[in-house]
């Protein structure tokens, strides 16, 4: 469905071709329940080189995208930072070897 695997190119795409608002987005936030907060597309003011722009309600929130951690699009994971991360050859080999 989407071409890129980079959050930036992901949201620019739904932004262009589809409705930003029907995207779900969580990230990592220090202090919220299980350090993980979600939030609807519709509160994205604008997508920067850098970071996601979140309209909030005293001040704006800046989110870099090495925070983001899942996009939902139309109750469909677009992007899942765990199924990015490559295994760990060591535990692996560790595997094999009480297999053994």
């Amino acid at each position: 469905m989407f071409r890129s695997k980079h959050p930036r190119d992901i949201f620019n795409e739904i932004k262009w071709r589809f409705d930003l608002s029907k995207c779900k987005i969580y990230y990592i936030h220090r202090g919220a329940p299980g350090d993980i907060k979600v939030v609807n597309g519709s509160m994205i003011k604008s997508i920067e080189k850098s970071f996601l722009v979140l309209q909030g309600i005293v001040e704006d929130a800046y989110i870099p995208y090495h925070r983001i951690t899942r996009i939902e699009f139309e109750e469909k994971i677009v992007f899942d930072r765990k199924s990015l991360k490559k295994p760990d050859p060591n535990i692996i080999i560790r595997d094999i070897n009480q297999n053994i």
